[in-house]
Parts: C-alpha cells; structure tokens; sequence
C-alpha cells in the first residue's frame, strides 16, 4: 500500500502546491479538510482522504474538486460534499462509490480508520463488479392516488404500469411484472420484503395529484437493501404533459441502471389526447377484472376511440376484450368475432411496432381463422417487441403451444417464464398450472395451481384447473369440491358445470351425470351455450351421434374451444375417440 503521507502529498507531480507561511503544506486537490485548516494533528486518515481523492479521481475522470485557484479548491474540500460517483459515472459499482466517499468524509472519524481498510473495502466493491451488473433489477410499485377522486385509481395504476412497459425494452434491466408489483398496493410492507419477494435490487415509488387540468407527481428510486434514495423528482405539470413525465421518468431511470445507452424513445404516446389515454387505463383496469366488468371494458375503449379514432392501444384493447368475451362464451361468436377481428387489424395498422396490436391479432387468427402458421408468427412477434408482455406470453404457451399443438416442451418454457417474469401474478400461475397438467406433470401443476388460489381466491380460472388437475389424477372428491367451488365462483359457468358433469360419467355416477346435461340443454333453450362443451359431455354420457353434431356446430359456429379438443385431456377423450372426430380434426386443418 502507498503512503499519501504529507511529505508525498506535496510532490511536485501532484500539480499546484501552497507553501505559504501560517498555511497548510500540501496539493490542493488531494488535500484533507483538517490539512487544508493546517490543524497540526493530522494521522493516517489524512493519508486516506488523499488516498480518496486519488480514486476518486481514477473513477471518474476529474478529482473530487476543482477550481480557478488553490484558494477557491481548498474552500470546497472544506465547506462542499463531492457528487456522488455514480452520477457522474453510473458504470461504477454502488459499493465502491460508497466506500471512496466515505474516503472523502469531512470528520477524520467518518472515514476508514487506515488506508488498509480503504483498500479491502476497494477489493470488496471490485469483487462485487459482476453481481452489481446482475442485479440491475427494479419493480414500479403502483402509484399512489393523492387525489379526492377515487377514479384516478385507474390514472395512478395506469401511469406506472407505462414507466414498466418503457422500461422492460432496455436490454439488461429485469423488470417485475404489473401484477406481482401491484400485488403490494395499500399494503405498506417493507420496501426490503418486496425486494425479496420480487427478487429485485431497487423499487420506484411515486404518487400522483390531479386536480383539474394540475398534475404534480413525485417519484423515488430507492435500493431496497439499505433504503438508500439513489433519485427523486417532482413534476408539476399540466395534465397534457403526463406522456413527456413517463418518459422523463423512464430516461432518469435508465440513467442509473442501465449501462446500455438506448438511442430511441422509451416511452412513446399512442396518442395525444389525455382523456382518451385516461380511458383507456380504466378500460384496461376493467378488462384485468374479467366477468362482467369487461362489458364496462368496451364502453371505455370505444369512448376512447370517439376522441381519438388512430389510437392502436385502445383498438388494441377493444379486441382483446371482444376476444375474451367470445373465447369464455360471454357473447356469441357471431357477436364477438367481427368486433375483435375490426379491432385487432385497425390495431396493427396504427400501431404495428406495438405488442398489444400483434397479440390482439394473433388470437384472432387462432380462434377464428384457424391458420396456425400466422398466429405463431404474430405472437412471435408480440414477444419480440415486448417480452414481458405477460398476456402474449402466456396466450402462447397456453392456447397455442399446448392446446392446440401439443408442444409440451416449449410450452413448459414458455409458462415458467411467465411465473418467473410475474411471481406473484395468480393468472400467470394458473397458466403455468393447466399446460403442466395437460402435459401430464401433476405434482408441480398442483403446486402452481394451488399458489394460484392464495394468490387470488376469487379467481374462477385458478378454480376451474385446480379441480381437472385433480380430475385428471383420478382425485374425484378433491376434483368435486374443487368443481363445485368454481361453479358457485362463476354463476354456473359452463366450462366447470359441464366438466363436473364428465367427471361424474367418469366415476359412473350417471344419474347425476345426466342431470348436469339436462340443466345444460334446457339453459341451451334460451341463452348461448358453446356447444363444445356440450358435445364432450354428450360423448361422455355415451351419446356420439350427438356429441359429433355438436361438434360440427362448434366449428360451423367457430367456438373457440372446439379447436383445444385435439389434445386437452381427460376431458375431451371421449369425443376426441369418436371414429368420425378425424372430421372434425380434418376441419380445423389438425389432422
């Protein structure tokens, strides 16, 4: 270890010196504050400020003060504290900027006792370099809404869900995804705890204020480890200007945790009216909440586009509603497909370099169109433009990959992907829950299915594939009771009333197996029933000429389930066993 002892301090090497009578004897720019004051007790932690300025200087290309003269340098050792390292060079690892300002501490106490134990910290923070550059992580925790309307829930929620799409395109950054991230709104749990559950090194925190056309938002970056503020900011605003603060926001923090200079804008408007954009976040607020919220979903979007008829995002979302409704039977195919298939296109020609416009595509072409190769190819391209849209991903490993093209394998992938992107996500589960147990993979499906429901109990689609988990596994009381318990969660929906019904043929408990199927046909008389689901029930009860019509009505009438029927087990076996189901296959171009 060098000695930066007073005698070395003043080499000529180092640049200026003052040698003054009655001043200090040293190099301005390495000078210690109590050198610099001439205090006659000086030790060896002098030598470690000099030792710090040296570092300082080697880290970011300048020492830690400059000035016009040795008088005005010596003022800023005494009176200022150096910028932090890692704004001026956020390449630097945090643990060694640390320790160099700590170096740097005015009081000799503050510092490391020796230059000894200025070097290890050194040797530490170096050793650190390559799990700082792991860790460049960061969750955006929903904003808080500081303002009297409780609608501008949807505004807050929406503000920060954009800074998380913005900042999942810098390669490198791992972003948590909304739901898990959401997952602690109201909750007020230790920013350490979320960083532990979301497996992140820093959260950004914020809140907005709305008033009128006045819009103030505060954010902060905080590492999770120490609740160390690494950037804050205050926009006060007028409502017009919220896309330029999502970028702002965005910029600062690629700022600090990215290394990789982005050289396009993160943050990109789809449109320039604010009340079309506030539509469309409660639109989307709507369409997460699924059942019949989705029905305010489509007043919302179609709000939205009256106010700005080019808006992609809201097309976007208009399509993806129309296709849930039709995929979950809600509304006919008749009424569901036209208004998707209209949405969707009017969404990839205003917005092709959107991920929302691809996958709002792709499941139109799978549902409706039966053309495989271009659904794999727009969904492809959803996860390309964004890979951590959760919806594209898991769309695909699900519908696609499993259901319909019995690609196990890479539909896995794809599922767990999806749970490692969103942990804390109940639908990203209950994804990664069904394709296991298609795949025949119970023991980690009933895992995943089952943290799906504490993760959300009211959630029908955990329900529904915890109970054909256990279905499939022969479990029937623990299937029933799973059936049962989706059925009162969903009104009686088909998909789990009809399933209860073939496990109940399964068991060859026929009389209550007929009696699911008569409540089925009668409710048939007066409302829409996908008649998929009617046909595997009738092939489990042992009716094919019926079960097979049913089935050619599904295709006739495009629902959507009827093209799952290839694979999906147990469920469909005894529809998919029917000598003349190659017609059916042979229909849908599966054969």
């Amino acid at each position: 270890m060098a000695d930066f002892g007073i005698s070395l301090a003043v080499s000529a090497a180092a640049g200026n010196r003052l040698t003054e009578t009655g001043l200090s004897l040293g190099t301005p720019h390495y000078m210690s504050p109590e050198q610099a004051a001439a205090d006659p007790q000086l030790d060896g932690r002098s030598d470690v400020y000099a030792l710090g300025c040296v570092v300082y200087e080697m880290l970011t290309g300048e020492p830690p003060f400059t000035g016009p003269n040795p008088q005005a340098v010596i003022a800023k050792h005494l009176m200022q504290t150096p910028v932090e390292i890692l704004i001026v060079r956020d390449v630097v690892p945090r643990s060694m900027g640390r320790a160099t300002l700590k170096s740097l501490a005015k009081l000799p106490v503050d510092r490391f006792a020796s230059c000894g134990e200025f070097a290890e910290a050194l040797e530490c923070a170096t050793s650190a370099e390559a799990i700082d550059a792991a860790e460049k992580s960061i969750a955006v925790l929903p904003f808080t809404n500081m303002s009297a309307d409780l609608e501008n829930e949807y505004f807050c929620d929406g503000v920060a869900e954009e800074i998380i799409n913005a900042l999942t395109q810098l390669p490198g950054l791992k972003v948590a995804g909304r739901t898990s991230a959401f997952s602690f709104k109201g909750r007020g749990e230790d920013l350490r705890a979320i960083g532990d559950s979301l497996n992140v090194r820093t959260v950004l925190e914020g809140s907005v204020r709305k008033s009128g056309t006045k819009l103030r938002i505060t954010v902060q970056l905080i590492d999770v480890n120490d609740g160390y503020h690494l950037w804050s900011e205050r926009y006060d605003r007028e409502l017009d200007d919220v896309f330029a603060i999502q970028e702002e926001i965005a910029n600062a923090i690629a700022e600090r945790l990215q290394p990789t200079l982005v050289e396009r804008p993160l943050a990109r408007p789809q449109t320039e009216n604010v009340q079309a954009y506030e539509l469309y976040l409660r639109g989307r607020g709507r369409l997460y909440q699924r059942g019949m919220a989705m029905l305010d979903a489509v007043q919302c979007f179609e709000e939205a586009l009256t106010l700005d008829p080019d808006y992609p995002l809201a097309y976007a979302g208009l399509a993806d509603t129309y296709s849930i409704l039709g995929y979950y039977g809600l509304r006919t195919p008749g009424e569901a497909w036209p208004r998707a298939r209209e949405a969707a296109s009017r969404a990839v020609e205003l917005g092709p370099e959107l991920a929302e416009s691809h996958c709002a595509m792709a499941m139109i072409v799978l549902m409706v169109d039966w053309n495989w190769g271009m659904a794999e190819q727009e969904f492809n391209r959803a996860l390309e433009l964004n890979p951590a849209y959760m919806q594209a991903r898991c769309w695909y490993a699900l519908i696609y990959l499993q259901l319909v093209r019995a690609r196990h394998d890479e539909a896995i992938a794809e599922a767990r992907q999806a749970v490692e992107l969103d942990p804390l996500a109940a639908y990203a589960r209950a994804i990664c829950g069904e394709v296991l147990w298609q795949a025949g993979y119970d023991a980690e499906a009933l895992e995943q299915l089952q943290r799906a429901t504490e993760l959300d109990p009211a959630s029908f689609f955990a329900k529904w594939n915890l109970a054909m988990c256990h279905h499939r596994a022969s479990r029937f009381p623990e299937a029933e009771a799973a059936y049962r318990q989706a059925i009162t969660a969903s009104g009686r929906h088909i998909w789990a009333l009809s399933h209860l019904g073939i496990m109940y043929a399964d068991r060859g408990k026929l009389v209550e197996a007929r009696a699911v199927y008569a409540e089925i046909e009668a409710r048939a008389q007066h409302e829409y029933v996908q008649p998929t689901f009617r046909a595997m029930l009738a092939a489990a009860l042992g009716k094919p000429d019926e079960a097979m019509s049913l089935a050619h009505q599904a295709c006739d009438e495009r629902d959507a389930f009827i093209s799952f029927t290839a694979v999906c087990q147990p469920m469909s076996e005894a529809l998919r066993s029917h000598p003349r189901f190659h017609q059916i296959l042979e229909r849908m171009g599966l054969a």
